[in-house]
């Protein structure tokens, strides 16, 4: 298999990759819809003996235009191509989205990135997805766009997860709500996959250590809006290794009420971390944030913690082969 490939389309692709199948969209999190449109656009590009890309944006749209209330991405540039790569896409076009862009008629986008610089041969987006000056550029418009233009064209309709309460179409914002409650496994159910972030590790107050439960500890981005709490997780090193552990991800209000952090302590585990950029994949969350009137009850808790944490972690299964690459496979 060729190698991945990532590529700014600040500059148009190579005459290597030209001709190739490419999925547009958002792709924050890379979802169980996404994965729909993806799977259309690998099978179109087998048939044809193409390559399959996917065209994504960033900063994400919202972001620009609301800077001071960014989007709680759920899969920043770096893990988004990590993704897309396990799920078995060719490659990541990545587009800067400028307001200059996002004033670009419908027709000239079409013209100028998807056949210009993205030299796509056919096209596949979501039911939902838009693009162009005043979001224009809608489902129809590109299937007459490919009619007239000579490229090829493919909608693919919303799907739902009815294994939930509520049948609603699969979103990334509705990912994003889940992550904010905290229910990380309704999250996962959306996403295909545990969800995971990853970060370089920082030296913190080193509370931990002095409480026999060292932590490598990621400091996450402001917009992160995951809840705060315990979690039984999986922690990938750049080596590939595995390693199960407990994280807690908040303000630590027994002790310092600080900045968020997510200090996961891993379990039989004695290597020094920092400055490393791990992976840390969340598989349940235990319970919420507390308060203790004291260290020693802290500590009693968080042996309870690495208990069902150990017990959760002991039962988990991969929700699909995505789900068995980014978060079981060991990779040396």
């Amino acid at each position: 298999m060729a190698d991945f490939l990532h590529h700014n389309l600040d500059q148009t692709v190579a005459d290597s990759h030209a001709g190739g199948v490419v999925a547009i969209g958002n792709f924050d999190g890379v979802h169980r819809g996404h994965q729909m449109v993806l799977e259309q656009a690998e099978n179109i590009a087998r048939k044809t003996g193409q390559r399959c890309f996917a065209l994504s944006f960033e900063p994400h749209p919202r972001t620009l235009f609301k800077p001071d209330s960014p989007v709680f991405r759920l899969t920043d540039e770096t893990m988004k191509g990590r993704v897309l790569k396990a799920f078995g896409v060719d490659g990541l076009l990545t587009l800067p989205f400028t307001r200059e862009l996002a004033s670009t008629s419908a027709e000239d986008f079409v013209k100028e990135y998807l056949l210009g610089r993205a030299r796509a041969s056919h096209v596949i987006s979501g039911f939902n997805f838009h693009f162009g000056k005043d979001r224009a550029g809608s489902p129809e418009f590109l299937r007459k766009a490919g009619q007239r233009l000579g490229f090829g064209v493919s909608i693919i309709e919303a799907i739902s997860d009815v294994g939930l309460a509520d049948a609603e179409p699969i979103s990334s914002s509705r990912i994003r709500r889940h992550l904010g409650a905290g229910l990380v496994s309704d999250a996962a159910s959306l996403l295909g996959y545990h969800w995971l972030v990853e970060g370089e590790v920082i030296q913190g107050a080193q509370l931990g250590r002095t409480l026999n439960f060292p932590t490598a500890n990621l400091s996450l981005p402001a917009s992160c809006h995951l809840a705060h709490g315990i979690y039984a997780v999986r922690l990938r090193r750049a080596d590939g290794s595995l390693h199960d552990g407990v994280a807690s991800y908040g303000r630590r209000p027994t002790f310092d009420n600080g900045p968020a952090l997510l200090e996961t302590f891993i379990f039989d585990f004695c290597d020094d971390l920092y400055g490393e950029t791990v992976a840390v994949s969340l598989i349940a969350r235990l319970r919420g944030e507390e308060k203790f009137d004291s260290a020693d009850a802290l500590v009693v808790q968080m042996e309870k913690d690495c208990i069902d944490a150990r017990s959760v972690l002991a039962e988990v299964q991969p929700r699909s082969k995505l789900d068995q690459i980014l978060n079981f496979d060991h990779k040396r």
